[in-house]
């Protein structure tokens, strides 16, 4: 039995949890989510918490349990606590502002990056070299972040670029002079 998929998933006061055929809807205080469910997975709210479980024991059934467990339990923590990414931005000249529902980078290129933010996203500032992504579903704001990262990943000679928050870019020694 997978270990992931056989824990059952508490749902907080709050939290409406409605099944069907294939898919499952998360609602609670910071909104609503909908998320798939496999046809060889069956779920049931029993007691307060919702339980995944298997048809047979297959191994390609046994993955889909515990990735949908997984699934759901993201849906549940997002719509209760919210899920939130944060980005460093290192680099002279390297900035960024939040004007509406878009977000514009200065990354040293000729022209500044214009990012509109996907519906349920927010983002916010802490000065102009500090963002931090917040939304309810857990994909999109890892998504977001990592396309905003791509826009200039951290080099290894200086470390300039755009990082995530705490991540150690490995160093490399640059030229030497002649001596």
């Amino acid at each position: 039995m997978s270990r992931i998929g056989k824990k059952p998933i508490a749902l907080p006061d709050g939290v409406d949890v409605s099944l069907g055929a294939t898919e499952i809807k998360v609602k609670g205080p910071k909104g609503s989510l909908v998320g798939p469910l496999p046809s060889v997975i069956n779920a049931a709210v029993e007691d307060g918490r919702l339980v995944l479980t298997r048809e047979d024991d297959k191994k390609q059934t046994r993955a889909q349990h515990g990735l949908a467990r997984a699934l759901a339990n993201n849906m549940v923590l997002g719509v209760t606590q919210g899920f939130s990414k944060s980005l460093e931005i290192e680099g002279v000249g390297y900035r960024a502002e939040v004007k509406g529902k878009s977000l514009h980078l200065t990354l040293g290129f000729s022209h500044p990056v214009e990012m509109a933010v996907p519906e349920g996203l927010s983002v916010a500032m802490n000065g102009n070299t500090k963002l931090k992504i917040e939304g309810t579903d857990k994909q999109a704001v890892g998504q977001f972040a990592a396309d905003i990262r791509s826009l200039r990943p951290p080099e290894p000679y200086k470390g300039k670029g755009i990082r995530y928050e705490g991540e150690h870019i490995r160093r490399k020694v640059g030229k030497t002079g002649a001596a």
